[in-house]
């Protein structure tokens, strides 16, 4: 299965609003990343995309799937084609640009999200690999800037230095830690990225919870 996949469901495809699965399901799951990783209500979104994306998005539904996941919608709900419509209303001023570059991430499938209001501002680099799998290799979050492995499920936690080795030992008792990042907010609050090999049940969300500021689960 390689490295590409973890899940024989991802090889079959998702349950969608069409018409591709690259280029919408895996739209809206990029879109559903920024949606969890922001965590609030957004007043701008813009949305840069690259290579195939930039050629083909108006056609294959990518905007409207990029904005339907940003609104938290799952790549089969039966608003998504209308989502654009939904979060002008809402009041979200959204920015479609089609850049000429080839991908900072070297994947034709590629796009830049940033999402923001008055008080906050985050932004990703994600792909969409085929059949809905996406692989995020970028975010910037609190202006600390990230680079993933890629492939989800990954792990965003705010937490006290004291605690990182009681965090890691919890992940450890379900799963693998591919790898991990770090960043320095305060001497007493760092922001931790994981990158896991299988998803994390609630049980086990719930006891990281427990030792965190912030917890945001990535899947």
């Amino acid at each position: 299965m390689g490295n590409k996949y973890k899940s024989v469901f991802d090889i079959i495809g998702p349950v969608m609003i069409g018409p591709s699965s690259s280029h919408t399901a895996g739209a809206a799951r990029i879109g559903k990343v920024g949606f969890q990783l922001f965590n609030g209500q957004i007043t701008k979104l813009k949305v840069r995309y690259f290579e195939s994306f930039a050629k083909t998005h108006r056609g294959h539904g990518t905007d409207f799937a990029t904005v339907a996941g940003v609104l938290g919608f799952e790549p089969d709900d039966v608003r998504c084609p209308q989502a654009i419509q939904i979060a002008e209303k809402m009041g979200i001023d959204i920015q479609f640009i089609e850049d000429s570059h080839p991908s900072p991430i070297n994947h034709p499938n590629s796009a830049e999200l940033t999402l923001e209001n008055e008080t906050k501002k985050i932004s990703l680099m994600g792909c969409s690999i085929g059949g809905g799998t996406i692989e995020i290799r970028a975010f910037t979050i609190k202006n600390q800037q990230f680079f993933p492995k890629g492939g989800l499920p990954i792990l965003v936690l705010e937490a006290n230095p004291i605690n990182q080795d009681k965090i890691q030992n919890q992940i450890k008792k379900t799963t693998s830690i591919i790898s991990q990042n770090e960043s320095e907010l305060t001497p007493n609050e760092f922001i931790y990225e994981y990158d896991l090999t299988k998803n994390l049940a609630e049980t086990e969300l719930k006891q990281l919870r427990l030792l965190t500021h912030n917890l945001i689960y990535l899947k």
